[in-house]
């Protein structure tokens, strides 16, 4: 069997990651989602529930990590950030790892929101960056519940500038519509393809 081509898919906040990352499950791509594993990583009897409640023990809640108190910590105290990603980034490697090798597709969509941030573009063999306008990023961002000016800003904070990501991208999809996103997404799995066969 042949290696699968393993694209990465990323983007700022807002930017529409999650809808265009089901496009290219629509496609029959496999994709793997860092965010869902975090989340099943901070759920009850999950593996970062112990070692994350240690560093910031008023995030334990219920036997789980709730995610708007640990990020609330994160704000008041952004120097353990790194802390934080020592933790969980080799129990989110290990999952990713896990699944391109359970995998038998051709081309496997890996769903990292900081691919750049923690490096792990050296990890694919391309990457895909959604990218809109500043002004529909912070109208989607704002739109969440619980959010405000000063979470969405922390979140940028923490985030490379959507204008870097591009400059670093191997494909740019332009999220403003849903129709763009999705001939992109077409095209980009159509070019993988056709080098692959070449």
């Amino acid at each position: 069997m042949t290696k699968s081509f393993l694209l990465g898919l990323t983007g700022s906040v807002g930017m529409g990651k999650t809808t265009t990352a089901n496009m290219f499950a629509d496609l029959g791509i496999p994709v793997w989602d860092a965010d869902k594993v975090v989340h099943a990583l901070y759920d009850v009897g999950g593996a970062a529930v112990e070692p994350v409640s240690a560093l910031a023990p008023e995030a334990l809640q219920d036997g789980k990590i709730d995610r708007k108190v640990l990020s609330d910590w994160l704000a008041e105290s952004p120097g353990r950030f790194a802390e934080l990603q020592a933790i969980v980034h080799p129990l989110v490697a290990a999952d990713r790892k896990n699944f391109i090798e359970q995998s038998e597709s051709p081309i496997i969509v890996l769903d990292i929101p900081l691919l750049f941030e923690t490096k792990a573009e050296d990890t694919v063999d391309a990457v895909a960056v959604v990218s809109t306008s500043v002004e529909t990023q912070r109208k989607r961002v704002m739109q969440r519940r619980g959010m405000n000016i000063e979470r969405f800003q922390t979140l940028l904070d923490r985030q490379m500038p959507d204008v870097e990501k591009r400059k670093r991208a191997t494909y740019v999809i332009d999220t403003s519509s849903l129709e763009s996103a999705r001939s992109a997404v077409e095209s980009i799995v159509e070019n993988i393809r056709n080098s692959r066969n070449a």
